[in-house]
């Protein structure tokens, strides 16, 4: 085996590991007691807490934006706590099949706003993949909604989640242009924590007086899904294509679905089996003819 399959071999490795890892967020949240605000907030403040010791290695650029990169950062860190709240919001009415697989409508979104502000058109078979996947949610909506009102705003929270980090991937995709995933997501998820901060502030939320439970809570949330995982998949941005790493999103609900099923005996129901067939087909139909 030479160096160049040896390197292959290892990226597909490292990739397994970042989507297992992100599908272990549901799951976390679901074992925490607290409000979805505060999970959200120690999370990325205890991620950033992880990464402290690189940042003098990178101080030179952290410290040296542009007052348009600050703006730019800002918009993805209030968007990117604003998914978080969302999403996990949605966790506490709907299941994790339903919530997890919703929110692989992300990459369709992305295409929706970069045609509306940056005019990048789709091609026939990306619009049929995003009609699938729109189907898709609105059966899993309708079979949710039969089941309790909560259920269905559960669904509507994680697509709004959804909508919230496609916002995010499109700033971050132009900030990455000039900047190195070290800065971007510290910053990033500074910013995000920070604006969590003041909701909880604001809503009355407490920042302390939590279990040993909880805080262990928060510290697997910060270095499972969001440095094994989210992280991971920027680093590994420079050594795959675009289009696999995008291919995440498809493992996600399956294996949060089947860890939900194990870990918290959640059944997955026949309308949420058809339905997530039919998003992960649309969005895998837009991902594969959306990179030619």
């Amino acid at each position: 085996m030479n160096r160049s399959t040896k390197s292959l071999a290892t990226y597909e490795l490292l990739y397994i590991i970042g989507i297992i890892a992100i599908s272990f967020s549901s799951i976390f949240v679901r074992w925490s007691n607290a409000d979805v605000a505060v999970i959200a907030m120690y999370r990325l403040y205890l991620t950033n807490l992880i990464m402290l010791p690189l940042v003098f290695k990178y101080r030179t650029e952290m410290f040296q934006l542009s007052a348009k990169q600050w703006r730019l950062l800002t918009l993805s860190g209030v968007m990117l706590g604003l998914h978080f709240l969302l999403w996990m919001a949605s966790l506490r009415l709907t299941t994790v099949a339903s919530s997890t697989v919703i929110l692989t409508l992300e990459p369709v979104m992305v295409m929706l706003g970069s045609y509306w502000l940056f005019h990048i058109k789709a091609n026939r078979m990306m619009l049929w993949g995003m009609g699938i996947a729109l189907i898709g949610s609105i059966v899993i909506a309708s079979g949710d909604f039969s089941l309790s009102r909560d259920a269905l705003i559960g669904d509507v929270l994680s697509f709004l989640g959804a909508a919230a980090v496609a916002v995010h991937m499109m700033i971050g995709k132009e900030l990455r242009k000039d900047m190195s995933a070290f800065t971007y997501n510290f910053w990033v998820f500074a910013l995000a924590a920070t604006s969590l901060a003041v909701y909880n502030l604001v809503r009355g939320n407490s920042f302390t007086g939590y279990s040993p439970q909880e805080w262990g809570i928060f510290l697997l949330l910060a270095i499972v899904p969001t440095l094994f995982g989210h992280y991971l998949f920027n680093w590994l941005l420079k050594h795959m294509s675009a289009a696999a790493v995008s291919m995440a999103v498809l493992g996600e609900p399956v294996i949060a679905s089947l860890l939900a099923w194990a870990l918290l005996k959640e059944a997955l129901t026949a309308y949420q089996m058809a339905a997530g067939v039919l998003i992960l087909f649309g969005v895998w139909l837009f991902i594969r003819h959306g990179k030619e």
